[in-house]
């Protein structure tokens, strides 16, 4: 739904498949940056899950390129890159306007 990349150990799953996750954090990419943000204990509804799968903790699943930085660099990273994204937008709504 929101894209985001979940990790953690799966503790519970129900009927529905809404899962509780330990030691969980949130994997954030901008570019060939990442960070993983802590989140603790984490719920997820199912209905919120597009997919879920197991991971070798052993075996990196990252590009060797991409760089790890603090959770600082990232939410920056993370903002400059939504400003691209508006001024591109807005560019994009000025030039189909005119004639």
């Amino acid at each position: 739904m929101d894209d985001r990349m979940i990790l953690g150990t799966l503790r519970l799953f129900d009927k529905l498949a809404n899962i509780v996750l330990q030691r969980a954090c949130e994997r954030v990419i901008v570019g060939d940056l990442y960070c993983d943000i802590s989140l603790g204990l984490y719920y997820i509804q199912a209905v919120s899950i597009d997919m879920i799968g197991e991971l070798d903790i052993d075996q990196e699943d990252l590009p060797p390129h991409i760089t790890r930085v603090s959770e600082a660099e990232i939410k920056q990273a993370q903002k400059v890159e939504r400003e691209a994204n508006e001024l591109r937008q807005k560019t994009r709504k000025q030039m189909q306007s005119y004639p």
